[in-house]
């Protein structure tokens, strides 16, 4: 019987049959095979399936045999790991619903069609929502091309106005900055740049930017940026909004002690005041997210020093507090 032109393909097709249709709970047998390679124009006699199947394994794939049928135990990424791949991807907040859904397909063509069926399954998170900016995807690789060659970048930065259309800062103009690393706080990504107009160390929400070309000037700022501890930025930084770096002394109840050192991190020192408080001192970037995040804990967190910190926090909450009632007596 002649051969035909997709005889040579034919351990690439079963390979990928193999890849796709068989595994332990679903093992295929020798006449699934010769009926998939039949789809390509290959006939298969059984004899020389079996050489095929030697084949393969003296290649490396770990094709056992069971119940009458054979099945690729070996793979790249086991179930487990590709569930956890995917709860990851349903999960982050600064990839788009549409991004997801096709990672996730992605990820589902690395295992069976049969194991497929239980990475289709819906991560529930609280107050989870996905970015609208479909380009954070190119923007993350954009930037990091940009910081492996150490060159500088041009873009523009926008926020997004009422009607859900974006803003643009600089009324549309381009920011200049050199790219010096990629930081993962508050659910979002962040890009840590030297503003060389400023002077200063910046960052900004990746997907808040558009518009990135690198430029052909060499970064600066690396002094500045191996001066500062990335993996303690987002620490001081509340809600990734800058303000002046201060050293404070807080209090809180005793039973807060968790939300700080996940907050602060494990190496902070925690000081028993009494049986219901205890003590701290941490440095932050003193800013308006900051003294939100004290307020959550419902008058449990207050700064004892310096005073002049105390006090601008109580002037705070005197100007949240007259916002409500003048709120409300509008509302009447």
């Amino acid at each position: 019987m002649p051969k035909s032109s997709n005889q040579k393909l034919k351990l690439l097709y079963l390979q990928r049959y193999l890849e796709r249709h068989s595994d332990e709970k679903h093992p295929v047998r020798i006449q699934d095979m010769q009926a998939e390679l039949a789809r390509y124009g290959i006939s298969a006699e059984r004899k020389s399936l079996y050489s095929d199947v030697d084949a393969l394994r003296m290649a490396g794939a770990e094709i056992l045999q069971e119940n009458g049928g054979y099945y690729l135990a070996d793979r790249r990424f086991e179930l487990a790991e590709l569930k956890l791949l995917v709860d990851s991807v349903q999960a982050s907040r600064f990839i788009t619903k549409k991004k997801s859904g096709e990672l996730i397909k992605k990820l589902e063509s690395l295992t069976s069609e049969g194991e497929a069926g239980q990475l289709e399954r819906q991560v529930h998170v609280l107050n989870r929502v996905k970015t609208m900016n479909e380009s954070i995807y190119y923007n993350v690789d954009s930037l990091h091309s940009a910081i492996a060659g150490g060159k500088q970048i041009l873009f523009r930065y926008f926020d997004y106005g009422v009607d859900k259309e974006k803003v643009y800062r600089r009324g549309g103009g381009d920011y200049r900055v050199s790219p010096l690393a990629l930081t993962w706080a508050e659910e979002n990504y962040y890009l840590v740049a030297y503003d060389g107009e400023a002077g200063e160390l910046r960052h900004y929400r990746v997907d808040k930017m558009s518009k990135i070309r690198q430029t052909e000037d060499p970064v600066q700022g690396q002094e500045q940026f191996r001066a500062e501890d990335i993996a303690r930025y987002a620490t001081r930084v509340f809600g990734m909004f800058r303000g002046q770096e201060r050293e404070l002394r807080l209090r809180f109840s005793r039973h807060l002690a968790g939300q700080v050192l996940d907050r602060f991190g494990r190496d902070v020192i925690l000081v028993p005041r009494g049986e219901e408080h205890f003590t701290c001192t941490v440095t932050v970037a003193v800013s308006p997210q900051f003294y939100g995040w004290l307020c959550g804990f419902e008058g449990e967190a207050v700064i004892l020093s310096p005073a002049d910190a105390a006090e601008d926090f109580r002037a705070y909450l005197r100007r949240i507090a007259a916002s409500c009632d003048a709120a409300a007596a509008d509302a009447q």
